[in-house]
């Protein structure tokens, strides 16, 4: 195989491998709050909001040692270990204790922050400023099939439900553990690149992240990623990048454990409101793909930049979020068990809910693949400690907003916001002119 062909491998892998991974920890991040409100009467007095307020903010936070860890670990490893405290999560509602649940979600937040930092350093390295495009593209696609495998599942096998059983509960998240570890065993199966740094080049990712024997060589490299993190914080273009980047961590918490709690709070859906959550994480799947799909093959065709892309993300959640103002109860966050009977401005539309997440996703996709994309093409000698800032950026909003979720829907539901961050957006994604890698 061609070292090109290697490289494509080494993406459709990585792909693959998170897509397992995904399949189960955000179909559980969707129903999470759901399966925890019928545990309610038992000795279980955990917070799905809680949790993932606890692992976004902990990410955040993990991701200023992360690339010092991926130097000391390498980044194959570091996925390995990271995939393995995924699965751990997600075991943990196979026979809930509180203790455990915020136990875990301490854990898999630090390694959420390992893996995100491990999977920019293994995108980059397998591509150039030609394929990073592409492969970008190729990857996020690949990633949100999770969407749609997991919540299929929980759409056929919870239709017509409006409890949850024990065994419901055993059955899903015992699968959904088995997926998890299987897309942590496929990190495997990713391979080496050979080292084509030119003699002298000191600075480069490839010597930040690379293998030694040395203990010592280890930790000044791990001490050097770390500063290299500090530095880059600073610069005008992460700084540009990061107004739209910590919109999409408040986008992400609002789809992934939000919108299908509100979904599957609307008694006015009837009996087939729980599986409507499975399908609106389906329908969120399908834009995530149709988007990165549509946006990495035609990344080299395109002659106007990442700006038109980003442009029609701003308008599509535009749409998306009065649509939901409009369609959702504002109690439906916090509904009891017994759901809400409660409208908005207009009686609440299962075809209009299902057309908000595709809109969800689709938006997100025109996001989250060109800041992949311009990251890895801006800073592909620094990767490892880029997208580690990327990530604190994307996820301390997450952090922040689960515990206001009960507010959280109105607030998203006005998009005038975003309106006044598009100056902003734009002058982000304009850094595409020719440029040396590895900018600083």
């Amino acid at each position: 195989m061609s070292q090109e062909g290697k490289k494509l491998f080494n993406i459709i892998i990585l792909g693959v491998s998170f897509m397992f991974i995904f399949t189960a920890f955000q179909s559980c991040g969707n129903i999470a709050q759901t399966v925890i409100t019928n545990l309610n009467n038992t000795d279980f007095h955990g917070s799905g909001y809680t949790s993932m307020s606890i692992i976004y903010g902990v990410l955040s936070a993990s991701n200023l040692i992360s690339p010092s860890l991926v130097a000391i670990v390498g980044p194959q490893f570091s996925m390995v270990i990271s995939g393995v405290f995924y699965s751990l999560y997600i075991a943990v509602f196979i026979q809930p204790a509180t203790w455990a649940f915020y136990t875990a979600s301490v854990l898999i937040g630090i390694a959420a922050a390992v893996l995100w930092t491990a999977q920019g350093n293994c995108l980059t390295e397998n591509s150039d400023e030609n394929t990073i495009g592409r492969n970008s593209g190729i990857f996020w696609a690949l990633l949100q099939f999770s969407l749609i495998f997991g919540n299929l599942y929980i759409y056929l096998a919870w239709q017509g439900k409006t409890h949850i059983s024990e065994s419901d509960r055993r059955t899903v998240f015992i699968a959904l553990t088995v997926i998890s570890l299987v897309g942590t065993v496929l990190f495997f199966l990713i391979r080496k690149q050979e080292d084509t740094k030119a003699p002298g080049d000191d600075d480069s990712t490839n010597e930040i992240l690379g293998e030694s024997s040395s203990a010592r060589n280890k930790m000044m490299k791990a001490v050097a990623a770390f500063k290299k993190s500090i530095t880059l914080s600073f610069t005008k273009e992460m700084l540009l990048l990061s107004v739209t980047t910590a919109y999409t961590g408040l986008v992400l918490t609002f789809f992934s454990g939000v919108y299908g709690t509100c979904i599957g709070a609307v008694n006015r859906f009837g009996s087939e409101e729980k599986s409507l959550i499975g399908l609106s994480g389906i329908f969120i799947g399908v834009g995530e793909i149709l988007g990165g799909g549509i946006f990495g093959l035609l990344s080299k065709k395109s002659r106007s930049g990442r700006n038109p892309v980003v442009m029609l993300g701003i308008l599509v959640h535009f749409i998306a979020f009065y649509l939901i103002f409009f369609n959702m109860p504002n109690d439906a966050p916090i509904a009891p068990m017994e759901g809400t009977d409660q409208v908005a401005y207009m009686i609440p539309s299962k075809e209009v809910a299902m057309l908000c997440s595709f809109l969800l996703g689709l938006g997100d996709s025109c996001f989250n693949t060109q800041l992949l994309s311009i990251l890895g093409f801006l800073y592909s000698e620094d990767s490892a400690p880029a997208f580690a800032i990327f990530k604190f950026v994307q996820e301390r909003p997450s952090g922040e907003g689960f515990p206001l979720c009960p507010c959280l829907q109105s607030a998203l539901s006005h998009p005038d916001c975003l309106v006044a961050g598009k100056p902003h957006w734009n002058r982000g994604f304009s850094m595409e002119e020719p440029r040396a890698s590895g900018a600083a």
